[in-house]
């Protein structure tokens, strides 16, 4: 390395040397073949919209208007359990926040849970579906489908919808392509060949990569057979034993898991519950703010970084049910939950019942308005800075940050945790915002 820089300086300073020449452009181009190389294998991070939860569901129970009547069931659970801001800050351990910040957050609350209550909705043929008879499920998987492409007819459905099968396991697999295969084409049929936007198929208990592989090559025959176009079909892993985080060679297969997706694998879901059992962690002891979690859930987000495939915590089971101080136990130990799963980077969790909703949105919008002065500040002071340095300066170095502060805009955003007069406080426009883009927004601006 000296040697190289004494060249550097010998050239810059004094006199061309035409052999050092020569040698450092080889140097450098062998640098740029491999910084190319290296960047393909970390094409970036999605900047689709994120839910802010899957909401999972017995198959036997779904129907077209099961978020709406969800969304029913969780303002009523509110409005009875927290009629007014002060009752759900006290509920949630929150009683000395600014009660002003906790208006709005209420306020946005009842909002969210009358317009969109349900961002992401999962039909579960899996854990909250159980084992039945091959006709009880055959049926329900026909059924299923039906209602989706009902609520696709009225517009009933959530923004994000999709299946969890049952896991390719030897004794599994073969029931779960059946019920797979049965869906899709029940729904293909009824909708004339077209699934809802963001419909996603999630692959639970996946321990090796040819799993992924297998999936990838039914949605291939699917598409063929029904015409769709290449690619259509997407899903999501679940990472649920230790294997999925350490396989046999001591590496982990999580990367691996994707790349069998050819393009299609969209998101990773945490299991906590079987991680944890797997881990032979106490029953009592197995919560989402274990330490064996997050070291999962961060092996997780370093394999996956620099990869479109958006990340997902697990939920909390303890439900939210009986009279007010059981329900405020259970809100409390949710909201901490999702707290401490925000503040680890992982915006997105599961929900189990309609009651769990409100806090979802509680500690989703506190996370953001806590933070939403100064996070404004610096991504104005942020854009302005970087506008006036060249791409090939600090502003590269930099992009990372950039996009960051974004994506925290996008994120409370799209989940009405702030409103666009507010986002607009960032110097930035609407059109900006919608762009997603942080080198973009750059580009324009020079």
């Amino acid at each position: 390395m000296g040697k190289v820089l004494l060249i550097v300086r010998s050239y810059a300073y004094d006199c061309p040397m035409i052999d050092s020449l020569r040698e450092m452009n080889e140097i450098t181009r062998k640098i740029s073949l491999s910084n190319q190389t290296f960047l393909k294998s970390y094409p970036g991070g999605s900047h689709d919209r994120q839910p802010v939860h899957t909401v999972y569901g017995g198959a036997q129970i779904f129907s077209a208007e099961t978020a709406q009547k969800m969304s029913t069931v969780a303002l009523k659970n509110l409005k009875e359990h927290a009629p007014d801001a002060s009752s759900l800050m006290r509920a949630l351990g929150e009683e000395k926040a600014d009660p002003n910040l906790w208006n709005l957050i209420y306020n946005r609350i009842i909002q969210k849970l009358t317009n969109e209550a349900v961002e992401d909705f999962r039909i579960d043929y899996e854990d909250g579906y159980g084992t039945r008879p091959d006709g009880e499920e055959d049926g329900h998987a026909e059924t299923g489908a039906l209602e989706v492409a009902k609520g696709l007819r009225q517009n009933s459905l959530p923004p994000f919808i999709g299946l969890r099968i049952k896991p390719f396991s030897e004794e599994c697999h073969k029931r779960s392509i059946r019920t797979l295969e049965i869906f899709l084409s029940t729904l293909l049929k009824a909708t004339s060949g077209k699934v809802p936007s963001n419909f996603v198929v999630t692959l639970p208990k996946v321990t090796h990569a040819e799993q992924c592989a297998a999936l990838v090559e039914i949605f291939e025959v699917i598409e063929k057979k029904n015409k769709l176009a290449p690619g259509t079909l997407k899903f999501e892993f679940m990472v649920e034993t230790t294997q999925a985080i350490l396989g046999p060679d001591g590496r982990t297969p999580l990367r691996a898991f994707v790349e069998s997706g050819n393009g299609r694998c969209v998101g990773a879901h945490f299991g906590t519950y079987d991680y944890t059992a797997g881990c032979g962690i106490a029953a009592h002891y197995q919560t989402m703010v274990s330490p064996v979690c997050d070291f999962a859930k961060h092996i997780m987000q370093v394999s996956l970084a620099g990869l479109p495939v958006l990340l997902s915590d697990g939920a909390t089971t303890v439900m939210p049910v009986g009279n007010r101080e059981s329900v405020h136990r259970a809100w409390k130990l949710s909201y901490d939950n999702i707290r401490h799963s925000l503040a680890t980077g992982f915006y997105q969790g599961w929900d189990l019942h309609p009651a769990q909703l409100p806090v979802r949105y509680a500690a989703t919008y506190a996370f953001f308005l806590e933070a939403l002065s100064s996070a404004s500040e610096r991504l104005k002071s942020f854009v302005e800075k970087a506008a006036k340095a060249t791409l090939l300066g600090d502003v590269f170095d930099d992009a990372a940050t950039g996009q960051g502060l974004l994506n925290f805009f996008l994120r409370a955003l799209s989940c009405g945790a702030i409103t666009e007069e507010e986002a607009l406080k960032t110097g930035l426009t609407i059109e900006e915002f919608r762009g997603r883009s942080f080198l973009k927004i750059l580009e324009r601006r020079r």
